[in-house]
């Protein structure tokens, strides 16, 4: 087969069918244990096996369309020209995209018709976006594969909770005590890891997540188990509880105004809006001075990175503490918005959703994780009502965007340093030492 013919649908049909009957033997394998056979309780109390081979017929029917359809498909070429083009059209696009997305979220909830619902969804979206902008810093920046992450968002969580419970002291306070600890406990981590990368890394920070939800599951005199602690104080506004009883000293009472279950969630919903554009705005500064240097220095190439002087230690642990703090900040908000706290909350799935966002934002793109995380959390509430088959739709989405867009959803960035007019660097070059 020639060149020319290997780039004609006709040439390609044999290759994208055997390859699609091949994806379809291995999900068919796949479906037959997971959706084809499934236990059930018959009203004698009894269990017997259920087997539903429609479904099966069906989801194996779409793995092979798609993959004949990805086969076949290939991706358009652009001229230089028309490349260029497309760059400086999305450029300008993003340059208005990111205030209009600030500017919703800033009258989200004075939109009419918003509710409870949405604020909650708006909160939770909120949180693993500055859970996202956080690891980005471990991930994205420095380079540094972190699959425990989820450890740190523990510590700031159980760090308020105790401080809250034990000491008496105000959320106002804990916070930052939260971000310090959790910040602690990163440095912890980074030494032993210091001689680590790739796989190695990533096991090693794996384990160091399971380390902590063992530990939080088994001191029960102080975490309380797999019971958790309840009760864990309210953050007031500026001292103002919010009661519903309308009293002198409470929010509504203060400001004349009727008691309402609402004003507690919008000013939580307004309390991780700011907590997120913090850890963005440090994100941003601290990327342009000589450490967020190293930290990309150090995501190209380590030995060229201790070639020229720069100290590794000191950069990789200030990418796990600065990471770690952040994270530690959002545990403290998850804990006083939750009012209760477990280890079941803090499971490995938690840092694999993280990551997944980070990457299919695009690694470094903070405007990219935003809207991957609106994507990530928010779509899979778009998928609740199919209930047990919402998990694959949305891992088939995810990995059609994985497919589409392989460098995430933004594979272009602004350098740190400009030297001349501004410009941007595709993410292909990025990952080959460019950027």
């Amino acid at each position: 087969m020639t060149g020319q013919e290997a780039h004609r649908p006709a040439g390609r049909l044999r290759p994208a069918l055997i390859d699609a009957l091949k994806a379809t033997l291995v999900a068919f394998g796949l479906f037959v244990v997971m959706v084809g056979v499934r236990t059930d309780v018959a009203p004698t109390g009894a269990l017997f096996l259920r087997t539903r081979w429609p479904e099966v017929a069906l989801l194996c029917g779409l793995v092979f369309a798609l993959r004949l359809a990805m086969g076949l498909w290939r991706r358009p070429q652009l001229s230089p020209d028309g490349a260029a083009r497309l760059a400086g059209t999305l450029s300008t696009a993003g340059v208005f995209f990111g205030p209009a997305l600030l500017a919703v979220a800033l009258i989200l909830p004075l939109i009419p018709g918003i509710g409870r619902y949405e604020l909650d969804l708006g909160i939770l979206v909120l949180t693993y976006v500055m859970l996202g902008w956080g690891l980005n810093i471990v991930v994205g920046l420095a380079g540094l594969l972190d699959l425990g992450y989820v450890a740190f968002y523990a510590v700031g969580a159980y760090s308020y909770a105790l401080l809250a419970q034990y000491f008496g002291l105000s959320f106002w306070l804990c916070l930052p005590l939260a971000g310090i600890l959790a910040a602690f406990w990163g440095v912890l981590l980074g030494f032993p890891v210091l001689r680590l990368r790739g796989d190695y890394l990533a096991i090693v920070t794996l384990a160091f997540g399971e380390i902590i939800r063992i530990v939080l599951l088994n001191w029960v005199s102080l975490t309380g188990g797999p019971n958790g602690i309840s009760g864990i104080p309210r953050p007031t506004f500026f001292g103002l509880p919010f009661s519903m009883g309308g009293e002198p000293g409470s929010f509504a009472g203060f400001f004349g105004i009727e008691p309402s279950p609402s004003h507690r969630v919008i000013f939580l919903y307004y309390l991780i809006l700011c907590l997120a554009l913090l850890t963005n705005w440090v994100a941003i500064r601290i990327r342009r001075q000589p450490i967020g240097r190293a930290w990309e220095a150090l995501r190209e190439d380590e030995v060229a990175c201790r070639a020229l002087g720069i100290n590794i230690t000191n950069t990789k642990l200030t990418a796990f503490a600065l990471g770690a703090m952040f994270a530690g900040f959002a545990g403290a908000f998850f804990a006083t918005r939750q009012a209760f706290i477990s280890p079941e909350s803090f499971t490995f799935i938690e840092s694999a959703i993280i990551l997944a966002i980070v990457v299919l934002g695009g690694l470094g793109s903070q405007i990219g994780i935003a809207v991957a995380a609106i994507v990530m959390i928010g779509g899979f509430e778009l998928f609740r009502d199919l209930q047990e088959y919402r998990m694959l739709v949305f891992g088939a989405a995810m990995v059609a965007i994985m497919v589409m867009r392989p460098r995430g959803l933004v594979g272009t960035r602004a350098p740190s340093i400009l030297l001349g007019g501004p410009r941007r660097i595709e993410g292909h070059h990025v990952s080959e030492g460019r950027g």
